[in-house]
C-alpha cells in the first residue's frame, strides 16, 4: 500500500476541544479536520455530538495515540473494537497511528517511545500492523515519531 491509495483531501488542520464552538458556529474553510480518535472513544455526550455535526460538514480523518503498535504487550483488543466501531460510525477518509510504543505491562505512559532499528523490530511491527487491519477491516497509516 503507498500513500497515493489514500484520498487527497486538500489541507486540513486538528479538531482540538477549544475550538468545538467556533467550528460549529463558523464552519472554517478548511477541507478537513484531523481527530484524535480517543477523544471520541465515548458512550455519548458532546464530543460526539460535536463530531457528527462536523462530520456532516467535512471529511475527517482519525489519529491515534494510544495504539502502541510496537509494544511487546498483546494488543489491546477492547481498544481496537471501540476504534472499529468509531470508525464504522463516522467512515473516516482514513486512520493513523504512531510508530511507536506507548506502554508496557498494561500501563500507558502517554508518551511516545522509540523502537530499535532492528529487522526484529520491522517484523513485530508489521505482523501487529496486519492483526489491527484486519481488526478495523481498513488499511492504517502509520507516522514515524521523532527518535
Amino acid at each position: 500500500m503507498q500513500r497515493s491509495d489514500f484520498p487527497f483531501l486538500g489541507f486540513g488542520v486538528g479538531l482540538r476541544r477549544p475550538h468545538y464552538a467556533h467550528v460549529l458556529e463558523h464552519h472554517p474553510k478548511v477541507d478537513w479536520f484531523e481527530v484524535i480518535a480517543e477523544n471520541f472513544m465515548v458512550a455519548g455526550g458532546r464530543p460526539l455530538e460535536v463530531l457528527e455535526a462536523v462530520r456532516e460538514r467535512y471529511p475527517i480523518v482519525m489519529h491515534g495515540v494510544s495504539m502502541s503498535i510496537g509494544s511487546t504487550d498483546s494488543i489491546n483488543r477492547q481498544y481496537l473494537k471501540q476504534l472499529r466501531v468509531l470508525a464504522r460510525r463516522f467512515e473516516p477518509a482514513w486512520m493513523s497511528d504512531h510508530l511507536c510504543w506507548t506502554g508496557v505491562g498494561g500501563h500507558n505512559l502517554h508518551d511516545l517511545l522509540p523502537l530499535p532499528y532492528t529487522e526484529e523490530a520491522v517484523r513485530h511491527v508489521a505482523s501487529r500492523i496486519r492483526i489491527v487491519q484486519d481488526t478495523l477491516e481498513r488499511p492504517i497509516l502509520i507516522e514515524n515519531v521523532s527518535s
